[in-house]
């Protein structure tokens, strides 16, 4: 049996005292691994502060118990050590990725990021992907010796490729890349430090991709149930919910609204997490990988859902679509949202001394795609709150978004 505490790391788990490093070089912490710092800077990051005050689907003041992008994320970092607990994974890792994978998401939630994807078409375009890369490598700083939290590579690797290879072995872009390219923030940095972009991520960032799925799906359940954007019936529809209703009323018969609620979000959460560690350890056993290298190069993601739960997301997902993602209240939103940021854009493109001076500071005005992404990395840093502000400030109308 092993020592209360101690943590059972399989072969295939990244090892934080065999970390590839990082791009500075520090000395090490004689009270942390270098995962957990990673951990803790993220945490101690102002973009992380911020996502307090950005939308997850609604916006920030409609209500104190619908979620944030910081709410989600802790419930993506909660699912993700869970999964990484279960299958020997290195936990501090998995969630330092959990913790950071929407730290590039702008205020508005999509909406912010099809404004500013479509604003910045002419200049290189725009991923929240590689935003979190620059906010992690350039734009916070809080060092004295170099701009970014100079993370691990294996953190870096992680929030790169979490959902998929980038490109394949000829260098060639793939899956969400295909048609735009990988985005030049990522070709960048990766010129500097190699995160082998036609591999897999680890199982880390592999298990944080699948919670961050897996969150979506319960509070998003639970968020749109609690706005009345559709009822708990409605949710019959897609057989797995149906299922785990009639699970419920069977066991509580005349159950409250509000716990029949609850009882089917943890109940959610519950069956596809277990469903991800099975299906796991079946291809871990067919694999057999003895290093966290065997799992990047393993050809297909590892860490994922059955065939039969990985039908039940894609129809929670068809469902939420309509129901909830384009319902006629949060796309009227998403419309005076896109105003908004488009209205932002444009002045500070115009004028670029409408910013705070760090931001328009030594950047030429014919230097357009230089100043188009400094405008951009402004808004994208924006909270909900704080971009509201700034419309009232430069314009004379600005929405209430209700």
């Amino acid at each position: 049996m092993r020592p209360f505490g101690e943590r059972w790391r399989a072969l295939y788990a990244s090892n934080p005292w065999e970390s590839r490093g990082r791009l500075y070089p520090e000395a090490v912490s004689p009270t942390r691994s270098d995962f957990q710092r990673d951990r803790d800077r993220i945490i101690h990051s102002s973009a992380f502060r911020r996502l307090k005050h950005k939308t997850q689907v609604f916006v920030y003041h409609e209500g104190d118990h619908f979620r944030t992008r910081l709410t989600h994320t802790l419930e993506v970092s909660q699912i993700a050590r869970a999964l990484a607990r279960s299958l020997g994974l290195d936990e501090d890792l998995a969630e330092a990725l959990a913790l950071s994978h929407d730290l590039g998401h702008t205020p508005f939630g999509h909406t912010g990021e099809d404004v500013l994807e479509a604003c910045m078409a002419a200049y290189g375009g725009f991923d929240h992907n590689a935003q979190a890369l620059r906010i992690v490598t350039r734009l916070e700083r809080r060092y004295a010796a170099y701009d970014g939290l100079n993370l691990t590579w294996e953190t870096l690797e992680g929030l790169v490729k979490h959902n998929a290879p980038l490109t394949d072995a000829a260098g060639r872009p793939t899956f969400r890349y295909r048609k735009r390219g990988v985005p030049l923030a990522i070709l960048e940095y990766n010129g500097l430090q190699d995160l082998e972009l036609s591999t897999h991520a680890g199982g880390e960032a592999q298990a944080a991709a699948i919670a961050d799925d897996i969150a979506y799906n319960a509070h998003d359940i639970d968020d749109g149930l609690r706005a009345g954007l559709f009822s708990i019936e409605a949710l019959r529809e897609v057989a797995f919910l149906d299922d785990l209703l009639r699970e419920i009323d069977a066991l509580y018969p005349g159950l409250d609204p509000s716990r029949r609620i609850h009882e089917l979000v943890r109940r959610v959460i519950t069956r596809f997490v277990e469903d991800v560690v099975a299906e796991a350890e079946r291809r871990l056993g067919l694999l057999c990988p003895d290093s966290a290298a065997a799992i990047r190069g393993a050809g297909e993601t590892t860490i994922c859902f059955s065939a039969a739960l990985q039908a039940a997301d894609a129809a929670i997902k068809g469902f939420l679509y309509p129901h909830m993602y384009r319902h006629p209240k949060v796309m009227a939103v998403r419309k005076e949202a896109d105003a908004v940021l488009n209205d932002l854009f444009a002045r500070f493109m115009g004028d670029p001394t409408a910013m705070p001076d760090e931001w328009h500071d030594g950047v030429a005005r014919d230097d357009t795609p230089r100043l188009a992404r400094r405008v951009a990395d402004y808004i994208a840093g924006m909270t909900d709150r704080y971009a509201l502000l700034e419309h009232r400030r430069l314009f004379d109308v600005t929405p209430d978004l209700r």
